[in-house]
């Protein structure tokens, strides 16, 4: 239940602890679905049978196709999804604690403009532009680059000063997509088609040669930035706060950042700029948990993992045979979300200042 000032309180353990269960529960079962549902459905328990076999259990063999599609296709793309997804979400959290601004994310801080740059160059111009890179390496190069300069720009006195970190993020982000466009305009239009597609974001064609290096870079960053609760419990109230709390702001700002960069970096690089997941995300943990970055962290690290591969679904079943952006999805959700939320903390401050108007002398 949420307060008059529309912020859920914070969460007791036992109901915390019920939540993750329960968050657990729905990424078994959305992995579940996401692997099952397709243009070629495959019953549920042929999904785990293909899984288990595959991981040494003693399973009696399944049709070659359908394991050919469950663990070759679609499982690749699920643990994809869930990558990304969780790493976008919890890198919304710590850029919105460390610049204290609802609105922040990845696009905020230059990463996905840079790399969609990346990519772009490769689309248009070829590989040897950008000295015969992939567009995978391309674009996780544009968006650590892009991530410098606005690093750069907005450290102050060893700090990072959150509207100096914002307003640097902006206008680095409009002067790489001003060359991202140029770019797009010179392009064929198969070409455009292609950075479209791409800047929208995919788990379509998912590999696992993808997975490795991407999990260990996701799971490592996860659990850094989740160990850092308090110390953005307190980033996000004020940075003299923290200070006073024994807080290293300035070496605390630097790590997560870079961390966060480089999480998010490689997600791009492989899924493309999927927007809304790092927006979206920390606001739903927070309605759920309360503003204790102790449990939003963990609780939008699960949120993300699930929302993801759904988005995905949708993305696939909507136009079967053919495949919508994934992007596409979650800004169709992620925007309803903030407008109902809008108009629910706005109902809920106005309810409250009656009250108090009527309650006063």
């Amino acid at each position: 239940m949420a307060d008059h000032t529309g912020r859920a309180p914070f969460a007791a353990p036992q109901r915390f602890r019920v939540l993750i269960v329960v968050l657990l529960v729905a990424l078994l079962v959305t992995a579940t679905a996401g692997i099952s549902l397709g243009s070629v459905g495959i019953p549920p328990d042929v999904v785990w049978l293909s899984v288990g076999g595959h991981l040494g259990l003693p399973i009696a063999p399944v049709d070659p196709v359908s394991d050919q599609i469950v663990w070759m296709v679609r499982v690749p793309r699920v643990l994809l999804g869930i990558l990304a997804g969780a790493g976008l979400a919890i890198s919304g959290v710590v850029i919105q604690a460390i610049v204290r601004n609802p609105l922040g994310d990845p696009y905020l801080i230059g990463i996905v403009p840079g790399a969609s740059l990346g990519a772009v160059i490769v689309i248009v111009l070829g590989a040897s532009t950008v000295g015969g890179l992939a567009l995978p390496a391309a674009a996780f190069v544009g968006a650590m680059v892009t991530f410098a300069v606005v690093f750069g720009i907005a450290r102050q006195g060893g700090r990072l000063p959150p509207t100096r970190l914002v307003l640097a993020g902006v206008a680095v982000g409009y002067l790489v997509s001003a060359f991202t466009f140029f770019f797009q305009v010179i392009a064929t239009p198969n070409q455009v088609q292609r950075v479209l597609f791409w800047s929208l974001g995919s788990v379509a064609g998912a590999e696992w040669g993808d997975l490795p290096l991407l999990a260990l870079v996701v799971l490592l960053g996860v659990a850094g930035l989740a160990l850092n609760g308090r110390r953005l419990n307190a980033l996000s109230v004020s940075t003299d706060l923290a200070a006073s709390l024994g807080v290293d702001v300035g070496r605390t700002q630097l790590a997560l950042m870079l961390m966060v960069a480089l999480v998010t970096g490689c997600i791009v690089a492989i899924a493309g700029g999927i927007g809304f997941v790092g927006l979206l995300i920390p606001h739903l943990a927070r309605l759920l948990v309360g503003a204790d970055h102790r449990r939003v962290l963990w609780v939008a690290v699960l949120l993300g993992a699930a929302f993801l591969p759904i988005a995905d679904i949708a993305a696939r079943l909507l136009r079967a045979p053919a495949e919508l952006p994934i992007g596409i999805i979650t800004a169709a959700v992620g925007a309803p979300f903030f407008l109902s939320l809008l108009v629910t903390t706005t109902g809920a401050r106005r309810t409250a200042g009656v009250i108090r108007g009527q309650g006063a002398p």
